[in-house]
């Protein structure tokens, strides 16, 4: 594969990209139940995709990666990505086994067509338009499928969100263990993680927001959603401060390294560099 060097469209894989993304995930599914009991549920799905939408097209269009704009996108596939898979279940009646047999499906289809058309499924080469359209189907695949499974353990086999949040913590750190010791591609073991940070996610937001007599802690899904969402503001904050000061510094330095060098006697030279070294450690 050629080395491009158009910018990154998307985020970097990282420890903060991973805590970014569980917290989005949560409040997805939080902010999503909240919204189908508080508001008409017809009205919340038609909302929340046109939002969904906005917040996609502003992503695409910033043509590199933005945190702000990323971050954005990747909540809004959240909440409408979760509202979708549970109408095709309450409304649709369809089981969660087949939902997430038919989402697993779409999923492959992206990631086929995907390798087909662009030969690399790596998230560090998504350069280019078609590069990140082929990214955002897969996460919104991601989304709905992480969506069913999660609903299918809880419910279905009963094993509880505290259960639930057990086996998808344990299943996660296979493709971490993975790679670090057994040598796993890095581009398989982050697919797997990333889908599996959707269920896990979502057992947590309904563990700590739903009421104790159908296992949860009772927080409810308004002050969890508030909460996710305020954790997910203060990081992307800090990484968007954090991103400008090192595109100064990379200014600076830059401009330092074109600078013209100064004419002079040795001794001018050596009295500007005294100056400029008790500047600097005054600064």
């Amino acid at each position: 594969m050629p080395f491009s060097s158009a910018p990154l469209r998307v985020a970097e894989v990282s420890a903060a990209f991973w805590v970014i993304k569980g917290l989005s995930t949560a409040l997805g599914e939080s902010t999503s139940d909240f919204l189908v009991f508080a508001v008409n549920p017809v009205l919340a799905v038609l909302g929340t995709f046109v939002v969904f939408v906005v917040a996609l097209a502003v992503q695409v269009s910033r043509g590199r990666y933005t945190p702000w704009a990323y971050w954005t996108a990747v909540v809004m596939v959240g909440v409408f990505g979760t509202m979708a898979a549970d109408v095709v279940h309450v409304v649709l009646h369809v089981p969660y086994l087949l939902s997430s047999l038919g989402y697993g499906l779409g999923l492959a289809v992206v990631f086929v067509t995907w390798r087909r058309v662009e030969g690399t499924l790596a998230v560090h080469q998504v350069t280019t338009l078609r590069r990140e359209l082929f990214y955002w189907a897969a996460v919104a695949a991601t989304f709905a499928t992480g969506t069913a499974v999660g609903d299918l353990s809880a419910i279905t086999w009963h094993l509880g969100y505290g259960g639930s949040i057990v086996a998808f913590a344990a299943a996660i750190a296979v493709p971490a263990v993975g790679y670090r010791w057994w040598c796993w591609d890095a581009t398989l073991s982050f697919w797997i993680a990333y889908v599996l940070t959707r269920p896990l996610g979502a057992s947590v937001a309904d563990w700590t927001g739903k009421p104790t007599s159908v296992g949860g802690l009772g927080f409810g899904d308004a002050a969890m959603s508030l909460l996710f969402a305020v954790a997910i503001v203060v990081l992307v904050v800090r990484l968007s401060r954090a991103r400008s000061r090192q595109a100064r510094r990379g200014g600076a330095g830059a401009r330092g390294a074109h600078a013209t060098p100064r004419s002079g006697s040795p001794r001018d030279q050596s009295v500007e560099r005294q100056l400029t070294s008790s500047v600097e450690g005054d600064a």
